[in-house]
């Protein structure tokens, strides 16, 4: 009789093969997904990870969780470790931790989460911004949380104080600061010029190249990770090549088989990438995610070929 546990693994793996060559199935077993050390330690990650903002916040908040659950198995059964998720994703944070350690995959993940409580008429709040964290080390259930990060850089002074005092007590491994906005590139950068910090996480992606003038020189100067978000650009990139077929060139050159394939490969290839973490609440797309951490990257050459074809795509 089968287990819960390899139920979900063959239901994931069934639904993906459908869509995507052995080929790449066999390649991710033996191969395995590329990995990138953590500046700050040496520590390895996988360079592809899981995000649960979007469809996967509507899902866990929605009460129907099994099928996050085949997503979450098959991160890992590909061999995928980072999770990042955050508080204000809805349940995604609770939903997911239960998932987790039902699975008894406690230790088998690099959890990433954040703070994010914003000052009231212009207080600063900690005593909420600790609840937080203390409810996110009860959903977790994990000693020590390895990644909580201010999200979208509100109150730093507050919020990144109080993580920075985990730190040293051991309760937290790594500490940063996120982005996803523009607007907010001067103040991040600030951040990371003068802050201890270990991680960033900010939107980066084919045609949204920004951070890479901007903010990945500081990373590599300061030693910082960043955790990719938004490669996709949300569901601007998908607008934007509609129907058509990913380019012969990028398949042959870097084996990519899939657009997501396309636009993942693109931002992991950047040096200063620790991790790429697309959201899916599908089993299959979180297959086919995967599948962009194995084989080549795209070189300076292709990415620039790969930037100029999405330019000269209209507008979403």
């Amino acid at each position: 009789m089968l287990s819960r546990r390899d139920y979900l693994k063959l239901s994931a793996m069934a639904g993906a093969a459908a869509v995507l060559p052995s080929r790449l199935l066999r390649a991710m077993h033996h191969e395995g997904l590329i990995k990138r050390a953590i500046p700050k330690t040496g520590e390895e990650v996988p360079i592809i990870g899981l995000g649960s903002s979007a469809t996967f916040r509507k899902l866990a908040g929605s009460g129907e969780s099994e099928q996050l659950a085949e997503v979450i198995a098959t991160l890992l059964d590909g061999g995928g470790t980072v999770f990042d998720t955050a508080p204000s994703y809805g349940a995604a944070e609770e939903v997911s931790g239960r998932i987790v350690q039902d699975q008894g995959a406690i230790d088998k993940i690099f959890w990433a989460t954040k703070v994010n409580v914003a000052p009231r008429g212009g207080v600063a709040n900690p005593d909420r911004a600790r609840a937080q964290i203390e409810r996110s080390f009860d959903f977790i259930g994990k000693d020590a949380i390895d990644l909580i990060q201010v999200h979208n850089v509100a109150d730093v002074p507050t919020q990144l104080a109080i993580i920075k005092e985990l730190k040293e007590a051991g309760r937290i491994r790594y500490i940063g600061v996120t982005s996803t906005d523009k607007r907010q590139y001067a103040e991040l950068a600030s951040v990371m010029r003068n802050e201890p910090i270990d991680f960033i996480g900010i939107d980066y992606a084919v045609d949204n190249r920004l951070a890479a003038e901007e903010i990945f020189p500081i990373c590599r100067d300061r030693g910082i990770g960043v955790l990719v978000y938004l490669p996709f650009g949300r569901t601007r990139l998908w607008n934007r090549v509609g129907d058509r077929q990913v380019p012969e060139w990028a398949s042959e050159a870097i084996g990519v088989k899939s657009w997501a394939q396309f636009f993942i490969k693109f931002a992991a290839a950047h040096p200063a990438v620790t991790a790429v973490t697309p959201a899916t609440s599908k089993p299959h797309h979180m297959l086919d995610n995967l599948g962009a951490g194995v084989g080549a990257l795209p070189d300076r050459a292709l990415q620039k070929r790969m930037a100029d074809f999405v330019d000269a795509l209209p507008a979403a």
